[in-house]
């Protein structure tokens, strides 16, 4: 991967504004983190992509404004300067037992200074996709996984089998930047859904789909049935079914290498764990005769890294509540509970006194239904401001820099071995967000200091 570039060269005929171009620019704004694209600036601060096809990627770009570098703090409705917001901020986490920090829509560096800030106020940390990262979590944590990089299914995977999902919905590149391109011969197959249309007319691919009107479940525990070669079992299920299935196990016995895809986000909640487990399971299964692998397509909006940097610091992954050391008497340290730290729960059952929401990636809103008397900190877009200022009362706002668009930073990929460096495309004057937790932590640090101080 060559490092990104920026050229201040003319643009193509077709634009009709000026622009510096950064090539080799890595995309923050899905964990595909496509590194083939060319962003450019334009004078008036806006930015586009010349010639993507990507639908996500230009409808991020369309929240960036010339206005954003002189977009100001806010704090109870009230435009003040970054000093007094940070003053704000951290008299609402002192006075808070339990806040929340969610959102967590950041890069390494954010994550790795929130969690510090976090562990001085004793907060609970649960990211904006918490409940597609948790099913994951749960199945990796029980059972353990199988998992494949990008790189591995574009060179070797001859067989690739898409369980219930379509992913050129949520990711628009993923066959182009996965499958395009090459010369392998490959076999796609989509069960429990049609075949995605963004499938089509890849060279030397097969597409076909299996049992797309099926219930997810049922469909597994024959599968995974037929994987441990229990036959006669699964057959007296469902003859059709079977049959299909049975089918594509003989498939996946004669390919070099299959990949089975899934999106946490698109399984059937409460129980999507379950159907994680039977394909990992089933994927296990087919390792004792050739080799197979599993790749979860999710981690949007920093979902993985936030995830990945938590689990580095504290031994724990989200819904984590972190304080070291423990404010509250008789509490431990670290307590992870995948149900209870869940963010809806906990404002529904009214269990955190402070949220600080982070979105840095897009003007991602907080919960709707967040108490209006509940305290809010938000270190987020500068298309937040407005919200922010519309709430009023007990509401700080911190406009910070998207990583990728106004500062560097890094990100995992998709594959979850992989960490990307983003380059800065427009670097507008916005901190980030890493920088602002930094400062509010030494801010906490100093109020609570003083009240230990006091007699």
């Amino acid at each position: 991967m060559h490092s990104p570039s920026i050229d201040p060269s003319p643009p193509s005929p077709s634009a009709t504004r000026a622009a510096a171009l950064t090539r080799d620019w890595i995309c923050p704004f899905c964990p595909l983190l496509c590194d083939d694209l060319v962003a450019a600036c334009h004078d008036d601060g806006t930015l586009d992509v010349p010639d993507t096809e990507c639908s996500r990627l230009a409808n991020a770009l369309a929240h960036y404004r010339a206005t954003d570098a002189q977009c100001g703090c806010v704090v109870d409705g009230n435009e003040v300067d970054l000093d007094a917001a940070l003053a704000s901020a951290a008299r609402l986490l002192a006075n808070a037992r339990r806040p929340l920090f969610g959102g967590l829509a950041t890069d390494v560096a954010g994550a790795r200074a929130l969690y510090p800030l976090a562990a001085a106020c004793g907060a609970i940390l649960d990211h904006l996709h918490g409940d597609a990262l948790t099913p994951a979590t749960l199945a990796l944590q029980d059972r353990g996984s199988l998992f494949t990089t990008l790189s591995e299914v574009r060179a070797r995977a001859d067989l690739l089998v898409f369980f219930g999902c379509q992913p050129s919905r949520r990711y628009p590149r993923f066959f182009t930047r996965a499958l395009a391109g090459t010369e392998l011969a490959r076999e796609l197959v989509f069960i429990g859904c049609e075949a995605d249309p963004a499938a089509a007319g890849l060279a030397q691919t097969r597409v076909g789909t299996l049992l797309a009107d099926a219930d997810p479940y049922d469909t597994l525990a024959l599968w995974s049935a037929l994987a441990e070669g229990r036959d006669a079992a699964a057959l007296s299920h469902g003859a059709d079914a079977a049959t299909a299935l049975a089918s594509l196990q003989d498939r996946i016995a004669k390919a070099h290498y299959t990949v089975v895809v899934y999106e946490p986000a698109a399984l059937p909640s409460p129980h999507a764990a379950l159907l994680i487990e039977a394909l990992n399971r089933i994927v296990k299964a087919a390792n004792r005769k050739t080799r197979a692998a599993c790749l979860p397509l999710g981690g949007d909006d920093g979902a993985l890294t936030a995830n990945q940097t938590v689990t580095w610091l504290s031994g724990l992954p989200l819904r984590t509540r972190v304080s070291m050391p423990a404010r509250v008497t008789g509490s431990a340290p670290l307590d992870h509970d995948p149900y209870r730290y869940r963010t809806a729960r906990l404002l529904a059952e009214r269990e955190v006194d402070a949220l600080l929401w982070i979105a840095s990636f897009a003007p991602q809103a907080w919960p709707a239904s967040l108490d209006p008397a509940l305290p809010l900190i938000v270190l987020g877009h500068p298309a937040l401001a407005e919200a922010a200022r519309a709430r009023g009362a007990n509401t700080v706002f911190v406009p910070v820099a998207t990583p990728g668009i106004d500062s560097g930073g890094h990100l995992f990929r998709v594959d979850g071995t992989v960490v990307m460096p983003l380059t800065a495309a427009r670097g507008a004057a916005l901190e980030p967000v890493a920088s602002i937790a930094a400062k509010l932590n030494e801010r906490l640090s100093d109020l609570l200091n003083s009240r230990e101080d006091q007699p």
